[in-house]
C-alpha cells in the first residue's frame, strides 16, 4: 500500500517536470531562488558593507573630518592637494582636510539620507495608494490626476525644483525633495495592485460575509498587494542615493561642508577633475557601487516574486 502511494507520488513529480516547490508558498519559493542567484548575493554583500562601514566608520576614521589637519601643505597659487603619506592614506582635500575620513563617514550621511527619503516616500505613496485602490471613484480619479502631474516632470527636475524652493537648503530639503518624487511611484504602483486585489475571490467573499470596509482594506487587500511595493522600494533607494548626491552636487545640499557627504564631496572636487582626479573618484566610486547593490537586490527580488517565473 506504502509503496504504491511513493511510486504514485513519484510518477506524478515527473510528469510535472520535477517541480518540488508545488505546495510551497510564494515567499518561501522566492526566498529558495534568492539563496542561489549570483545576482542577489553580490548585490547583498554590497548593501551589508555599506551598512556596517556606515556603522563602524566612526572607529575606523582616524581623524576628525572637520580638521585642516593637512592645510600648511595646501598652496593656494598653485591649488596644491596634500599626497598620500602616512597617517592620511588617501592624502586631503582640496582644504587640507583627511580624505579618507571624509569618504568613510560620507557613508552615514548617505546611508540616512536614502533610508529617510525612501521611507517618507513609501510612507506618502502608500496613503494615496490606499486612498485610490480601496474606495475608486471620484477619489480614484483626484489622486490619480495629481499622480500624474508629478510623474510628467523628469524626477530629477522636480526634485531640483522643489529644493530650490527652500531659502536654506540642508540635508533635510534633500530628503524632503528626493522623498516628494518617491510618492506618485509608490503610490501608482500601490493603486494598481489594490485594484487588482479589489476583484480577487477572498475580498468579493468577504465582501458578501459583511466584513467592515476598512477590514477589508487593511486585512484582505493591502497585505496581499505590498509585495511589488517593497521590491520597488529596494529599487527606489538605489535612485535616492544618486537623486540625493545630484542635488548635494548642484549645490542645493547642507552649506555646512564639515559633515561630509559623497556627493557634496564630488561637487566640491569638480574643479579638480583634471588635475587631481582622485578627489571626485572615491565618492562617486562609492555612490555607484552602492548604488549598484541596490539595484541587483531590487532586481533579484523582481524575478524571484514574479508568479510566472516560479520553478
Amino acid at each position: 500500500m506504502l509503496g504504491t502511494q511513493r511510486k504514485e507520488r513519484i510518477d506524478g513529480l515527473a510528469e510535472s517536470g520535477g517541480d518540488t516547490t508545488a505546495g510551497v508558498s510564494l515567499a518561501a519559493s522566492a526566498w529558495r531562488r534568492l539563496r542561489r542567484s549570483p545576482t542577489f548575493l553580490v548585490g547583498a554583500g554590497i548593501i551589508c558593507a555599506f551598512v556596517l562601514l556606515a556603522l563602524v566608520s566612526p572607529m575606523l576614521a582616524q581623524h576628525d573630518p572637520a580638521l585642516r589637519l593637512l592645510e600648511e601643505q595646501v598652496s593656494r597659487a598653485d591649488n596644491e592637494i596634500p599626497a598620500p603619506q602616512p597617517g592620511f592614506p588617501l592624502g586631503g582635500d582640496q582644504y587640507g582636510r583627511p580624505l579618507l575620513s571624509r569618504v568613510l563617514l560620507g557613508s552615514q550621511q548617505t546611508l540616512l539620507v536614502a533610508l529617510l527619503a525612501t521611507v517618507i516616500g513609501l510612507g506618502g505613496g502608500l496613503t494615496l495608494g490606499i486612498l485610490a485602490g480601496a474606495f475608486g471613484g471620484w477619489v480614484d480619479t483626484l489622486v490619480m490626476r495629481v499622480v500624474d502631474v508629478m510623474l510628467s516632470v523628469p524626477s530629477l527636475l522636480l526634485a531640483v525644483s522643489i529644493g530650490a524652493l527652500f531659502q536654506q537648503q540642508s540635508q533635510f530639503t534633500v530628503i524632503i525633495a528626493v522623498a516628494t518624487v518617491q510618492i506618485p511611484i509608490f503610490g501608482r504602483l500601490l493603486r494598481g495592485t489594490m485594484l487588482a486585489q479589489r476583484a480577487s475571490d477572498h475580498v468579493l467573499a468577504a465582501r458578501a460575509l459583511g466584513v467592515r470596509q476598512r477590514s477589508i482594506v487593511f486585512r484582505h487587500m493591502l497585505p496581499n498587494a505590498l509585495g511589488p511595493v517593497i521590491v520597488q522600494a529596494t529599487l527606489m533607494l538605489a535612485v535616492a542615493i544618486i537623486d540625493a548626491a545630484a542635488l548635494s552636487f548642484l549645490g542645493l545640499g547642507a552649506a555646512d561642508t564639515s559633515t561630509p557627504e559623497w556627493g557634496q564631496m564630488l561637487g566640491s572636487a569638480q574643479n579638480f577633475f583634471d588635475t587631481h582626479p582622485h578627489l571626485a573618484f572615491w565618492p562617486a566610486g562609492c555612490i555607484i557601487v552602492v548604488a549598484l547593490g541596490f539595484t541587483l537586490v531590487g532586481e533579484s527580488m523582481r524575478d524571484a516574486l514574479d508568479p510566472k517565473k516560479r520553478r
